[in-house]
């Protein structure tokens, strides 16, 4: 299935010059959607994840489907200050300032095999932030999946060796 049909692209959003993937279109069409985490699932099934994370908000949308089918939990990865238990956080990097990640201190345990799922990888800032609280907790990332790649931002760089599957590459 050529996934990339499902992609609405809007130009100039949300700034002049940006080309926005919204994969609302593929999410929003069941079969489609059922059919990228089946295809995701098939690269994870080869990995042997005990736990897959995800961060806020829309690796939810990939990691909670993709969790339940391969019968595994979900972790959920938030922003700062939004987990009613005690968590642990890792600041990062944006365009214009910072934002930081936090897990609940009890999400992994030591030596846990964990699979990292998002919808877009782009500069990998988000996605390195989630490595470092997951190994912070002593969990081992095993792989990282996402729905789409914008390749030409060579965030797949800042995964180092980590097994990487993403469905479609801009």
């Amino acid at each position: 299935m050529n996934f990339k049909d499902y992609i609405r692209v809007i130009p100039d959003y949300p700034q002049p010059g940006i080309r926005f993937k919204d994969i609302t279109t593929l999410l929003k069409d069941g079969p489609v959607y059922k059919a990228a985490i089946n295809e995701l699932k098939t690269f994870a099934d080869t990995l042997n994840v005990d736990v897959i994370a995800g961060p806020e908000a829309r690796g939810f949308v990939v990691g909670a489907p993709l969790s339940y089918a391969m019968n595994v939990g979900f972790i959920p990865i938030r922003k700062a200050n939004k987990l009613p238990y005690k968590a642990i956080q890792a600041d990062y990097s944006l365009e214009y300032g910072s934002d930081a990640l936090a897990m609940h201190e009890d999400a992994i345990k030591p030596g846990d095999r964990v699979l990292i799922a998002d919808d877009l990888l782009a500069t990998g800032g988000t996605i390195e932030t989630s490595i470092n609280l997951v190994e912070q907790l002593g969990g081992i990332v095993v792989g990282a999946v996402f729905l789409i790649e914008l390749s030409y931002l060579d965030g797949r760089e800042k995964l180092g060796d980590i097994p990487v599957s993403s469905l479609i590459t801009y």
